[in-house]
């Protein structure tokens, strides 16, 4: 590689990592063709973008980026590739799904929303991390459940003073 296609590459992987607060470094080395592409079939579905990198371009991408990437570049040695997604726990899943049937990916580490996560050892909470989607969705079943509640009473009380209207009128 030239040091012009470096220069577009690093700039490339800055522009990408701007664009997104997810990022998750693993490692996917080792894994035969037909695993690899099923993994970047199931990363495709789920609207996550799957990139194998150089390590010391991936490095100065982050060190040029806005984000504070931590100790992420401390886990950038061997093979590394990169899920990029808008949701926080996609990757996490994705990757946790493919370790039933063998032991790649490792995770090396994340940044999700200006937090840093290292180790592989990170992957369950990662996975279980709530989205935003499913947040909101909480966070709206939350607030309607006590209006909900005071209709509810409400009806009930409309109910019985039907009730004994009847009774009365009878």
């Amino acid at each position: 590689m030239t040091r012009e296609e470096k220069s577009i590459a690093i700039e490339v992987l800055t522009a990408q990592l701007a664009g997104t607060n997810i990022v998750y470094v693993s490692d996917i080395s080792g894994m035969n063709a037909e695993t690899t592409s099923n993994l970047r079939r199931a990363c495709f579905k789920a609207g996550i973008k799957l990139e194998v990198v150089k390590n010391t371009l991936l490095a100065k991408a982050m060190e040029a980026s806005a984000n504070d990437y931590g100790d992420l570049p401390s886990v950038l040695t061997g093979n590394s590739a990169i899920f990029i997604s808008e949701i926080a726990n996609a990757p996490g899943k994705i990757i946790k799904d493919f370790r039933k049937k063998s032991a790649k990916p490792v995770l090396k580490g994340a940044y999700i929303n200006a937090e840093i996560y290292i180790g592989d050892d990170q992957l369950d909470a990662l996975a279980t991390i709530k989205s935003k989607e499913e947040l909101i969705g909480e966070l709206i079943g939350l607030l309607q459940s006590p209006a909900q509640r005071v209709i509810s009473a409400l009806q009930n009380q409309f109910a019985k003073s039907e009730e004994v209207t009847e009774e009365v009128e009878a």
